[in-house]
């Protein structure tokens, strides 16, 4: 077994140019399932064949999300209880409790009723890029779709999405000096805009439960049966503060690193100006070839072993998607970009049981926001160096210069 140094995959510095795909491949040839050090706490297990990842993730009593949270880092006791109220930090049978209730409301047909509002906000948006012409694309073009969408879909009041898009930029940028401050400039290491906006959710769910009831997400949430009983509203803070950041920072990353993936190739860009049709496959590929993040955390509840490594219970298990992404033995050609690519069996939102709930959501935005792109911009181009945030956790671009061309 070989030990990786805190300089290995774990650094939040590798990704600053890139995900490191030389590294990974090697590792998977050589030794797919290893130990990585960490600075000042016990070091995990890198898992990165798509077929381990894929055991990780079907094995939810032995690979706990809940024990140790879903990131690197042990958590403070405190911000561990608020993440283990978070969806994707339950295990089964809570899961599936808080789960079920809102499945309904996230299955292809209902969600596929959301087509014209979505329609209309990326047209609202595009005219907006275009009346500056040159624009800086993740915070002046997509950032706005997804904050925009789940403020729809929750009620919540218009006024307050610019603040809601802000708190979860910086909720998913604790380890970028660039991201991680207030609107006062004050740096945020502690969990502070998880806190803000599990306290502004809070505030909004007692506001919402004395008006009455309305057709929206909220109300299917407050008034929903979990396990016997309602969410309180600290509940319902802790799981507002996972819908709202996951939805938002995943959401941005796929608009944002597909359209740099499309310019890096030009030639299938030009497909899809000329076939729309070919944009589903497309966003497919996006996501694989990006994949908002990298890795999610699980701890191992009994000793077991992968892939013939022994592995401990306590041990920390990191489930690299980044890697399983471009296995050679599921993939052809995985460093291919290919929006013609089928099968497609990437893994960007999971699989089993926490499998994302928003899937046919952030497929529909994702169709929609690039249709209405390049059907409103015949000539977009680079006219500046793309930034990447400084992150282990989240494989995304925090500044995309770009000349958008009516």
């Amino acid at each position: 077994m070989t030990t990786h140094t805190v300089d290995g995959i774990y650094s939040p510095d590798l990704y600053v140019d890139g995900p490191p795909h030389e590294l990974f491949a090697r590792l998977r040839r050589e030794e797919p399932v290893f130990w990585q050090d960490m600075p000042d706490e016990p070091g995990y297990w890198a898992v990165l064949k798509h077929a381990d990842v894929v055991h990780v993730a079907r094995e939810p009593r032995l690979f706990s999300a809940t024990e140790g949270g879903v990131v690197l880092e042990n958590l403070a006791p405190e911000q561990l209880t608020m993440m283990r109220d978070m969806l994707l930090a339950m295990d089964p049978p809570r899961h599936g409790v808080y789960r079920r209730p809102l499945a309904e409301s996230f299955k292809r047909r209902i969600i596929g009723q959301l087509e014209p509002q979505i329609r209309a906000i990326c047209r609202e948006i595009m005219a907006g890029a275009a009346a500056r012409g040159d624009v800086e694309f993740v915070h002046e073009v997509t950032s706005g779709l997804p904050s925009r969408v789940i403020g729809e879909l929750m009620g919540l009041p218009r006024d307050d999405w610019p603040l809601i898009n802000r708190l979860a930029e910086r909720n998913t940028s604790g380890q970028d000096p660039d991201l991680n401050h207030d609107d006062a400039g004050q740096t945020d290491d502690q969990g502070n805009a998880s806190i803000e906006m599990a306290m502004y959710a809070i505030g909004f769910a007692a506001r919402r439960r004395d008006e009455e009831p309305r057709a929206d997400l909220t109300t299917l949430i407050l008034e929903s049966d979990f396990g016997g009983r309602q969410m309180t509203d600290i509940d319902f803070g802790s799981f507002f503060v996972q819908l709202v950041t996951a939805g938002n920072d995943t959401t941005k990353t796929m608009l944002s690193s597909g359209l740099l993936a499309l310019l890096q190739h030009s030639d299938q860009l030009a497909e899809l100006r000329a076939d729309p049709s070919l944009m589903g496959g497309a966003v497919e590929e996006i996501l694989r070839w990006a994949n908002p993040l990298h890795y999610f955390r699980r701890t191992a509840t009994a000793d077991t072993e992968l892939r013939g490594v022994p592995v401990k219970a306590g041990d920390k298990v990191a489930m690299y998607y980044t890697s399983a992404n471009r296995d050679e033995d599921v993939f052809d050609d995985p460093q291919r970009f290919d929006i013609h690519r089928n099968p497609n069996p990437h893994l960007s939102f999971g699989i089993a049981e926490h499998f994302c709930l928003g899937v046919h959501l952030a497929r529909l935005e994702g169709r929609i926001f690039f249709e209405e792109l390049l059907s409103t911009f015949p000539k977009i181009e680079l006219i500046g160096e793309p930034k990447r945030t400084r992150s282990n956790l989240n494989n995304a671009l925090k500044s995309l210069p770009v000349r958008l061309t009516k």
